[in-house]
């Protein structure tokens, strides 16, 4: 008889400031993540990587080529989980040089196949774009698996006003959290202990699941 272990969902958050709107972004899209695995029967554990307490040991990382007891934590919980939600302010138009520097630390090959929701914040909706420019390409590159509603919060998407264009980042946020946890459920042994007899799930399968009916 087989027995489901709980899915382990990685979350990411690059945010320099305590309180961040990127942790706040983060934690919205984790708990719509576990509401739909909840309400599907599945357990999730969540831990949580905030790249700012670890900024240092990821440049001494660079300078030694060992990675601290800490920065080593962290890679184990990404490479480790089940799925992944990557969050980042957008600097200069792009992610943040910290949230590139704690993926340029991980093995290249560490996130292949891996479900990937990603999430960016800043102070204007102009810089939405970085999402598709920079953060796709760059778990493609990993290949990771990246769902396709990637959420960004301007700084006017917080508070609600009746504006139909901001007023979407709870409908996006619920978006999103679905297409993580349709993956998450059809993952080929994803939760289950070894010895589950579970039939592999074709991966174009998988990806059928994201499609709109």
């Amino acid at each position: 008889m087989s027995t489901r272990q709980a899915l382990r969902l990685a979350v990411i958050s690059a945010g320099l400031s305590v309180p961040s709107s990127t942790r706040l972004l983060a934690d919205r899209l984790t708990e719509a993540v576990r509401a739909e695995l909840t309400e599907a029967g599945r357990e999730v554990e969540v831990r949580v990587v905030e790249v700012r307490d670890i900024a240092v040991d990821i440049a001494k990382n660079f300078a030694s080529g060992f990675p601290s007891p800490d920065l080593s934590d962290a890679i184990e919980t990404v490479t480790s989980a089940d799925g992944l939600i990557a969050v980042t302010p957008v600097f200069t138009a792009s992610y943040s040089g910290l949230f590139k520097s704690f993926f340029d630390v991980i093995d290249n090959d560490a996130l292949t196949g891996k479900p990937v929701l990603t999430g960016a914040t800043g102070g204007t909706a102009r810089h939405s774009l970085a999402l598709e420019y920079a953060l796709r390409p760059l778990f493609a590159y990993l290949r990771a698996v990246v769902v396709p509603t990637a959420v960004y919060a301007a700084s006017g998407d917080w508070g609600g006003k009746g504006d139909p264009l901001t007023d979407t980042l709870p409908t996006r946020i619920n978006r999103a959290g679905r297409e993580l946890a349709d993956l998450l459920r059809t993952l080929p042994g994803g939760g289950t202990r070894a010895d589950d007899d579970t039939d592999v799930v074709p991966f174009t399968e998988q990806l059928a699941t994201l499609r709109p009916e």
